[in-house]
């Protein structure tokens, strides 16, 4: 069973029937209509319609404003007499964190360039709380407003969805490679989520504890060289890293080296947090109210303290929870300063190494990364895919391994080997209040329902770790494009876990 999102849109549903059709999944266009219906728990596809009609629909939110706004406003700014946004027109809209990574005349000049699209029909995919999806001139969008009031925005990104991609390498797929013993459906929607989002490599794999994963690997390595992807191949995991690091926090915390309501700076030593309160409970419940670093990739990795400076800048709300890549940054400071080893080896030695990850590693730099790992790709607003300059992550603890699918599959579903009963417990609990998005977050897992999970989009790829709470059974999608994943995180969460 799905959910429909706040604001439904008629059209989107209408496009994944007759995706769906395509694929074979159904007979018929009726049927495929009225198999979505029961998906949202509605008897029909009327039904389903009329709950996408205006007047069943909630009031737009506040990343939906924003963005009305900035098509509003920038609409018109290839014509003549426009003028842009000021700063302080555009701080009423943009985060000053986001004002900080971009500045306000960067802003403009980037959006302005897009007029011609933003005066095409703006179609809302999908409206959560403080994030929306939407489609403009076939380019999706996904917008985030900031949990504090007045919920300015945070995040704004683009994506080019599958069926803008014309890469003729992609037009003649390879066929699946598996290991392990992987459910029957999961190549069929392997292959249909590769061809659907324009990928050229898609890792699906899962398990549960005390069995070997299995892995289904799709597409290609490598498209210059027409190398097949395999199951082992190793690929960025941003985000999904910083379950390693929570992980790798919770284990020193078993060993009586730190307290979770001990306050960071007690233990910190390269660096300081500006605010003394900041415990390391905020810091794994992403309520510390840490500031994010600007710049995501390097030629090599920097330490934090050049990255982020001597004194760490706290200016959210502390208590609230609002992701934070900054406060992952400070967790793997915290894990380096209490075991006095650089954080890769720490980590490794805390976590990979029990967990059996052998195929997983932090790479320093980027001729480090390997030959065994993808190549990444990014997509021109034309649909041509160009291949990512390899770099490393600037914050190892957040997106710096890089690994194989069936390594995070351990990782989900043996994490809770490494910890007492009572910290297991602890990380799968709301750890604080979750304002206005709702976002509940234990130690280092968000939490949704009777699942936990943990992702990342970065420039170049995309990963997610999903694990059902009470038996740990877990899959995990890994992308070499970055793309947004929802519909195949819908429909391994119905195959898998709901199974």
């Amino acid at each position: 069973m799905r959910s429909l999102p706040v604001r439904p849109s008629l059209r989107h549903l209408k496009l994944e029937a007759k995706r769906r059709l395509a694929a074979g999944e159904f007979a018929t266009l009726h049927d495929a209509q009225a198999g979505i219906a029961r998906e949202y728990g509605l008897l029909s596809w009327a039904r389903l319609k009329q709950a996408c009609a205006p007047d069943h629909a909630a009031q737009d939110g506040p990343a939906l404003v924003h963005l009305r706004w900035i098509v509003d406003r920038f609409s018109g700014a290839d014509g003549p007499g426009w003028t842009a946004p000021g700063e302080d027109e555009f701080r009423a809209h943009f985060d000053d964190r986001f004002l900080a990574a971009i500045p306000a005349g960067d802003l403009a000049e980037a959006i302005a360039a897009m007029a011609p699209d933003l005066r095409t029909e703006l179609v809302v995919i999908r409206q959560a709380p403080l994030e929306v999806q939407v489609q403009l001139a076939g380019q999706r969008y996904v917008a985030v407003a900031a949990s504090a009031s007045p919920h300015r925005l945070i995040g704004l990104r683009g994506f080019v969805p599958g069926e803008r991609i014309s890469d003729p390498r992609l037009k003649a797929p390879r066929p699946s490679a598996t290991s392990g013993q992987p459910p029957e459906q999961i190549a069929i929607i392997a292959a249909r989520a590769c061809a659907e989002l324009g990928l050229p490599a898609l890792l699906l794999a899962g398990g549960e504890h005390g069995r070997a994963p299995w892995a289904v690997a799709a597409g290609h390595a490598d498209l210059d060289r027409d190398e097949p992807l395999r199951p082992g191949h190793r690929f960025p995991v941003p985000g999904v890293t910083a379950l390693v690091t929570a992980t790798a926090v919770l284990r020193l915390v078993a060993d009586g080296l730190l307290g979770l309501d001990d306050p960071v700076n007690r233990h910190l030593r390269a660096v300081s947090l500006a605010n003394d309160a900041v415990t390391v409970r905020d810091l794994l419940g992403h309520a510390g109210g840490v500031d994010s670093p600007a710049e995501p990739y390097a030629d090599s990795a920097p330490e934090l303290a050049e990255l982020m400076g001597p004194v760490i800048s706290c200016s959210g709300a502390r208590g609230t929870v609002a992701p934070s890549n900054g406060g992952i940054c400070v967790l793997g400071q915290l894990i380096a300063d209490i075991t006095g080893l650089p954080y890769a080896e720490a980590a490794t030695r805390l976590v990979l190494e029990p967990l059996g990850m052998r195929d997983s590693r932090f790479p320093a730099k980027a001729a480090d990364i390997g030959p065994d790992a993808v190549t990444c790709y990014t997509a021109t607003r034309d649909g041509a895919l160009e291949p990512w300059a390899a770099r490393v992550s600037t914050m190892p603890a957040v997106a710096g391994l890089w690994a194989a699918g069936p390594d995070l599959v351990r990782l989900g579903t043996g994490w809770s080997s490494r910890l007492p009963a009572a910290l297991v417990r602890a990380a799968l609990t709301p750890q604080a209040e979750s304002g206005p998005a709702g976002i509940r977050v234990g130690l280092g897992w968000l939490l949704d329902g009777p699942t936990a999970a943990h992702a990342g989009a970065g420039l170049e790829a995309i990963s997610l770790l999903r694990s059902r709470v009470r038996d740990r059974r877990t899959y995990v999608v890994l992308t070499s494009r970055a793309v947004t994943v929802e519909s195949l995180d819908d429909r391994l969460r119905r195959t898998f876990l709901d199974a």
